[in-house]
Order: structure tokens, then sequence, then C-alpha cells
């Protein structure tokens, strides 16, 4: 039954094997691969911290503001986009739980009310408020104390429960990274799913490392003569960690909840799990990609709203919005002011939107009864990644490349040298960025529309078109907005000094 069920969850993956590639495959499989990214990103996270205490307090000046408010976030949503979760592959935020697993130490499970993604999107929440209620873009210093609190919280949660919980659960970054790696060109998947269901160890998941050696024998199928062959399986202290989110390799079935840290590849004895090319956005097509959950659906969704929000509160309108409450509501607290906003804009407007499609959708389709509220919602809500990442692509895309040479003079800087500001501190032309934002949101909405009309016409067959119209109303909603905001004049944080 076991080997039925591994050979249905999956086929044979049909897309290159990036591993396979002379030099960057190498670097990726090598036992120490992942554990080299982490500490360079370590090492950069240090700069920003020591920067942001003891170097300039100008935004535009110090590597605590200009590095991951200004360009980090441009360069992983390219990335996202191009090759999937690298950022969260070089994470140094999860080596506690490789020490713990060095030391015998074995966590709690994380709380069962906890497994969904109802604390990923409140950490979403949070961290786009704090940004915006502190101006966190505006202060080296409370920058540095995020990266720090970021650091304290994700190794408290690493060495106290078992699996990843802070990249699964908690943090919001990676929730971010996993959401839109969705559309990326690349998976982690298994070659042969006759393999994994011939495999004892699963050691995809469990990983290959032991205190003390052991030795197993594998009967595995795929012999010169078709006949099974015997494989020497060895567990010990120099084994690989296997999964940190315990994803099993041939079940896998997309990118969601897959930090791609390739821990799974290295720690497979039968060199049966790898890295693999794949048409852009596959799994966002297919039924069964995702569980159907509220918490799931809602992140998805709700990310496209958080984009909006957080490049609408750097427009005009959104200051006349704060005035408006405080003269008619009598919100005068900026605390208070941001708090409606975020709420309404963030969570109760992506939920409504939701409902009032899927509800109208099944009105329309007279398939009221036959589906419920929540699995409706839960079919459509893969269509809302391509128009959100095209909404952060643009908001992100345009801080970049407002200014995209900053980052060298500050780093000429906090290496004691003269920066050389006249050569770098230079702007591009706004009529090419305003182009790439509108092609990019227009791209994402065209590829949400897609996804929606194929979702629609699954579910309701000849009805399809009464069942689309409604979540294709909400997707035009939403490219219309970001393109208003975007044509509106934007702060351009972290370089306004410079600029202003």
């Amino acid at each position: 039954m076991k080997s039925n069920a591994l050979q249905e969850a999956h086929q044979p993956a049909a897309g290159m094997d990036v591993l396979q590639l002379p030099l960057i495959g190498r670097a990726l499989r090598h036992r120490h691969g992942r554990l080299t990214l982490q500490l360079l990103f370590t090492l950069v996270a240090l700069a920003l911290v020591i920067d942001g205490f003891i170097g300039p307090q100008s935004a535009a000046r110090n590597l605590a503001t200009i590095a991951p408010w200004v360009h980090l976030r441009g360069i992983v949503v390219l990335a996202l986009l191009l090759a999937g979760n690298l950022i969260c592959m070089g994470c140094p935020f999860t080596l506690p739980r490789t020490l713990a697993k060095r030391l015998s130490i074995q966590g709690r499970r994380f709380p069962q009310r906890l497994r969904n993604k109802w604390v990923a999107i409140l950490s979403l929440f949070t961290l786009f408020f704090a940004y915006e209620y502190f101006d966190l873009w505006a202060s080296p210093w409370l920058t540095a104390w995020l990266i720090i609190g970021y650091f304290v919280a994700s190794f408290i949660l690493e060495a106290a429960f078992a699996e990843s919980a802070f990249c699964k659960y908690v943090c919001p970054l990676g929730s971010f990274n996993m959401v839109y790696s969705t559309l990326s060109p690349t998976r982690v998947t298994v070659k042969s799913p006759a393999v994994c269901a011939s495999c004892v160890g699963h050691e995809c998941v469990r990983g290959s490392y032991a205190p003390e050696p052991l030795i197993r024998i594998d009967q595995i199928p795929g012999g010169a003569d078709g006949e099974a062959r015997q494989l020497r399986v060895a567990h010990g202290p120099s084994g690989a960690l296997g999964c940190g989110t315990e994803l099993f390799a041939p079940q896998m079935r997309g990118n969601m909840d897959c930090t791609m840290c390739l821990d799974c590849v290295r720690a497979c004895p039968h060199d049966n799990v790898s890295l693999f090319t794949r048409a852009a956005g596959a799994e966002l097509g297919r039924a069964d990609s995702w569980p159907r959950r509220w918490d799931m659906s809602l992140l998805v969704i709700a990310l496209a709203f958080m984009g909006l929000s957080n490049a609408f509160g750097m427009v005009p309108p959104y200051y006349e919005l704060q005035e408006w409450l405080a003269l008619n509501l009598g919100v005068r607290s900026e605390f208070l002011a941001l708090l409606l906003i975020f709420a309404a804009a963030n969570l109760l407007l992506p939920l409504a939107a939701a409902v009032a499609a899927a509800t109208l959708g099944r009105r329309f389709t007279g398939f009221s009864k036959r589906d419920s509220l929540r699995d409706t919602v839960a079919a459509f809500a893969p269509a809302f990644a391509p128009i959100g990442f095209g909404i952060w692509f643009a908001h992100y895309s345009f801080h970049l490349l407002v200014g995209p040479g900053l980052i060298v003079p500050v780093i000429q800087e906090f290496l004691g040298e003269t920066g050389d500001w006249a050569r770098w501190s230079f702007s591009l032309d706004s009529n090419p960025i305003g182009l790439l934002q509108l092609i990019v949101l227009i791209a994402g909405f065209l590829w949400s529309l897609r996804l929606a009309q194929k979702t629609a016409h699954r579910l309701y067959r000849r009805k399809a078109l009464l069942g689309f119209l409604p979540w294709a109303l909400v997707s035009l909603l939403l490219m219309l907005a970001a393109w208003q905001i975007f044509t509106l004049p934007m702060e351009m944080r972290g370089t306004l000094e410079l600029f202003g």
C-alpha cells in the first residue's frame, strides 16, 4: 500500500537536475554548502547590527537601513522569481537546530493548535505595522534591534522545538518567501518514487545523523538485471540533517513550507532527491497542491492586499485618510489610526473580498450546496499569488532602482574608507521604472486570471464563466488600485536625504 501511495503522489521529475550543473550543483550539494551560506549571511547580519548601533544614524548612510529596506527586498523578489527560495536556504536562524541535533537535544513538538498559518499571518501583519509605525526604514538603531530580536526569537524556537517551528509557522520573511517561491521555476522532488517506496530509513525527513555509527542494508530496485540491489546505508556523527520543516520528499506537492535548504538532498543515501527545474508556478494550477484550510488560503490572499497597503502608506492619500479619521471619527492617535487602516486593509478586506467572490460564484453557478465556502476560497486562493507578487515586485523594484548604487558608498564608509557619493548617488529615470511596474502588474494580473479561469473550469464546467467573474473582478480591482498608487508621488524612503 505504501509503495502505491508514494508512486501516486509523484511522477518522476521531468525537468533539468540543477544539482548536476558543474559548479553551482557541486557547491549546493556539498556537505557544508548550506553552512557556508549561513555563515556568510550571519556576517552580513552582524555588519548591519554593528553599523546600526555605532554608524551614522542617517538612513541613507547606514547599512542597517539601506541594505534591508532598499536593496535586499528588491533582490529577494527577483531571486524568488528566477531561482526559488534561496534566501531561506542561507538563513542563519536555523543554526541552533543543527547544534541541538549534534548535541542530541530533543525539543518538544510545537503545540498542535499553532501548527497552521494563523501565527504567520499575524507576524506578517505585525512586521508591516511596526515598519510603518516606528519608521524602521529611517532608523538604523531600531532596525539593528529588530535584527537582534529576530535572532533571539528564532534561536529560542529552533532550540525549544523538534521541528523548525520558526520557519514553518512563525517567520514573516519565510512565509513571504514560501508563498512566492510557488511561482519559481525550481522545486525539490524525487527522481524515482519506486526508490522512495523501498527506502527504510526515510533519511530525507529523518536525517542520517546519529551520535554513534550505524549501518543498515536497503533493498533498492533498479539493478542492472532488473532485480533489487543491496545498498549499504551509514548513519553517524558526520551524517546530514533531514528536512527541518518535516516535509517527506516523495509526497511534496510544491514549494510551500520548503526552505530549499537541500538537507533532504544531502541526507538521502540513494541520491534520489534533487533540485529540478519545472514550469514556473506549476503547483498553482493543481487542485491538490495546498490543503483546503482557511489559514493557508488567507495567507496567500492577505499577502496580496498587504502589498497594496504597504505601498499605500507611502503616498499622499494615506496621510489624507489619517486626517479624515482625526476630523470625522476623532481618531487622533497615530497608533490607533494606523492600526485601524492596516486591520481593515490587510485583514478584513481580503477576508471580505474572498468570501464575497466565493459566495457570488457559488450562487451564479448554482453550486452552493456542493462546494463549501472554505473549499471554494481554497480552490481560488492560489490565483492571488501572481497578482500579489506583481504588486510586491513593482513596489520593491521602485525602491531598488531609485538608488541602485547607494549601497557602494555605504559599504565604503562602513569599512573606514571615504564614500564616493558623487559617483554612486544616482537615480534611474522614472519613466523606465514606471514602465517596468506596469509590465509586472499586468503580467501578474493576467497570470492570476489564467489560474482563476482554470479553477473555475475545473469546478463549474459549463458555468465556468459565471464562477470566474467575481474572482476576476477582485484581481482587476487589485491591479488597478496598485497602478493608481504607483502613479502617485511615493516617498523615497532610505534615500530621501540624498534625492529629496
